[in-house]
């Protein structure tokens, strides 16, 4: 298994770099699951934490996880949708973890009408996201990990299926208290489309790096995404095309957080694309920003976290994990 999972790793940098330029289906992976990660901008890929939910963010992160770990998760996502999602860790071996996870998002029941606009009836709407992974500690320092989805999407009497991979290294030298992360989310494809045609997945390939200040309880996070389209062309309502530096900042989210306690922490985040995206639509003023916190009581730990990801509505997020 260490081997396949080297040459896994040797793939994805080597031959995925220029890989997809568009995407249209599953959008629902690009939504955070992790509280801690979500009050951070999102994409939270170097963060070095006891949270088995990291691992929908970077599967190289479940070393650093406690034997037997159970999440559950709650989000409002918008009026009248909800997501929600599960996870386990378990340690294999003394340098290995596996783990199985679930995301569903569930819109609600919407209205059905045909092309006169008259009613036929409601139908349920929902996206779900079943995977399972393997993390290996290759040296004390560096990790790699690889996780497959299954990614299923039924909207009415349409439905789709695709499978997607992520593949996760970590770097992290605890002297420095410094963490480098690199992770390509979501490689993969539709194999029975929505509709005749297939559909993109949201890849994603994110550089995050972590680091705690030497003489405060204070730690920096720093994650640039979306690698893979770095000379993608950003247009400003007005039409022309927006400067490098704006176009830079959209690839950019930045965080901080401070540990009061052992057992607590606090976060503030802001995520540049979103914040630009969410202006264009004409959202509030605070589109962008995140903030969160957590508590971790002997084997319990719960986290929460306060964004907006969409224009109708902000979103609370809710872990709770349990060590068995």
């Amino acid at each position: 298994m260490k081997k396949v999972l080297s040459y896994c790793l040797l793939f994805l940098l080597s031959n995925y770099a220029a890989a997809q330029t568009g995407t249209t289906a599953y959008e629902f992976l690009n939504i955070p699951t992790s509280a801690h990660s979500a009050a951070l901008g999102g994409n939270a890929v170097s963060m070095i934490e006891d949270d088995v939910t990291l691992m929908f963010e970077n599967p190289a992160l479940l070393s650093n996880v406690s034997n037997n770990s159970l999440n559950f998760d709650f989000m409002s996502y918008m009026s009248g949708s909800l997501k929600l999602s599960a996870a386990f860790s378990r340690q294999l071996g003394q340098r290995g973890n596996w783990s199985i996870g679930a995301q569903v998002l569930n819109y609600g029941k919407m209205t059905e009408t045909n092309a006169s606009f008259e009613e036929l009836g409601t139908f349920n709407a929902n996206d779900i996201n079943i995977q399972g992974g393997y993390t290996y500690m290759f040296t004390d320092k560096l990790t790699g990990g690889v996780q497959g989805k299954v990614l299923m999407s039924n909207y009415g009497d349409y439905s789709s299926i695709g499978l997607a991979v992520d593949l996760g290294l970590n770097y992290y030298n605890a002297a420095k208290g410094l963490s480098v992360g690199l992770v390509a989310q979501n490689l993969g494809g539709q194999v029975d489309p929505l509709y005749e045609a297939n559909q993109k997945i949201p890849f994603n390939l994110v550089l995050g790096i972590s680091k705690m200040l030497p003489n405060a309880p204070i730690r920096i996070n720093v994650d640039f995404s979306d690698l893979t389209h770095w000379k993608k062309s950003y247009f400003a309502v007005s039409g022309e095309e927006l400067s490098s530096s704006k176009r830079f900042l959209n690839h950019l989210a930045i965080g901080a957080e401070v540990f009061p306690s052992k057992q607590t922490w606090v976060a503030l985040g802001y995520n540049f694309r979103r914040a630009y995206e969410m202006k264009v639509l004409d959202s509030s003023h605070w589109a962008g920003f995140s903030i969160g916190a957590g508590l971790s009581v002997k084997k319990f730990k719960i986290g929460l976290a306060f964004a907006k990801y969409h224009q109708a509505s902000s979103s609370l997020l809710i872990n709770a994990s349990y060590v068995l």
